[in-house]
């Protein structure tokens, strides 16, 4: 048995008490559940993850042991609701603005500008972020595109927020932050777009909000749901959580939701050895990402490697 600290009253603080041993066949059994519903795969060393986010949760229930918590999660209509509980606690939702300021600086430097000069006008840029946890990446892409069609007017956008973690969603729709979340924000952006809250938080401003909307989305149904095609497709730190077949599965599936010209960012070091005969990969420092072709005898824009 494991010895934590658990809090339980203001009159005594801190008290140890023990977590239930899980042996190998409890494990797989749930390994074996959330790789089905939600196609993460869990290796044997995150075992530890596994059963301090179960007992965290057991306790709040008043369940003492792994197999009536799975008996009560496989319960119908009200084992579904616990499921949404509980996967919210084993998702990863550790994320902040302007993240991977390499994908924003190609979407910016490159992208956007090929697009302003190219589009007939008016145009509207479709985005999406796969897995968008809190929203603090679907947001950063918002705040990249409104400023950037300031000085291009007859140019609009909408972002669509993702994940499969509705606490997670409901974060992203409330749009309230850590200081330390934003942190990596430009100053003139985070001026236009954010407002503080309180001395420790800030909140996106109602404007930019309207333009992002979150919906859940469980990417193992991806081919069920009525996503449009899409000019841009962030999904990054998210297929590191599937077993390689599914994420190159889940990718092929993400290439047919391009647009002619749109583009596929991923995180960098993500995926090894997958490619898409419509999509060439776009040569820019310390980024993975891919182009849909408008034809297939070249690539869009410039810089890109076969």
């Amino acid at each position: 048995m494991v010895a934590i600290r658990e809090q339980v009253h203001s009159q005594t603080p801190w008290q140890y008490s023990e977590v239930p041993e899980m042996d190998d066949v409890l494990f797989q059994q749930w390994v074996e559940l959330l790789e089905i519903r939600t196609g993460i795969a869990l290796p044997e060393s995150r075992r530890t993850f596994l059963i301090m986010n179960l007992v965290s949760r057991m306790r709040e229930v008043a369940v003492d042991n792994y197999q009536s918590y799975f008996n009560l999660i496989m319960d119908g209509s009200s084992g579904q609701v616990e499921w949404e509980t509980l996967v919210d606690r084993l998702t990863v939702h550790e994320t902040r603005f302007y993240r991977d300021e390499y994908s924003l600086d190609l979407i910016r430097d490159k992208y956007l500008s090929e697009l302003t000069a190219t589009k007939s006008k008016p145009y509207t840029v479709h985005a999406w972020s796969v897995g968008c946890a809190t929203g603090e990446e679907p947001y950063s892409l918002a705040m990249l595109l409104d400023y950037y069609f300031l000085n291009h007017p007859e140019f609009y956008y909408g972002v669509t927020a993702s994940d499969v973690s509705r606490a997670a969603l409901q974060t992203g729709r409330d749009a309230i932050y850590h200081q330390r979340r934003v942190k990596n924000v430009p100053e003139e952006i985070s001026r236009t777009y954010l407002e503080n809250v309180d001395d420790e938080h800030v909140q996106v401003r109602p404007s930019l909000r309207q333009k992002v909307c979150f919906t859940q989305i469980n990417l193992l149904a991806l081919t069920q749901q009525p996503i449009g095609q899409m000019d841009i497709i962030l999904c990054q730190n998210v297929l590191i959580y599937f077993k390689r077949e599914l994420r190159n599965q889940l990718l092929d599936q993400l290439a047919t939701r391009l647009k002619p010209g749109g583009i596929l960012l991923l995180g960098a070091g993500e995926v090894f050895g997958w490619s898409h005969p419509e999509l060439s990969q776009i040569d820019y420092q310390s980024t993975l990402a891919f182009q849909r072709r408008t034809d297939l005898d070249g690539p869009g824009i410039d810089e890109v490697k076969e």
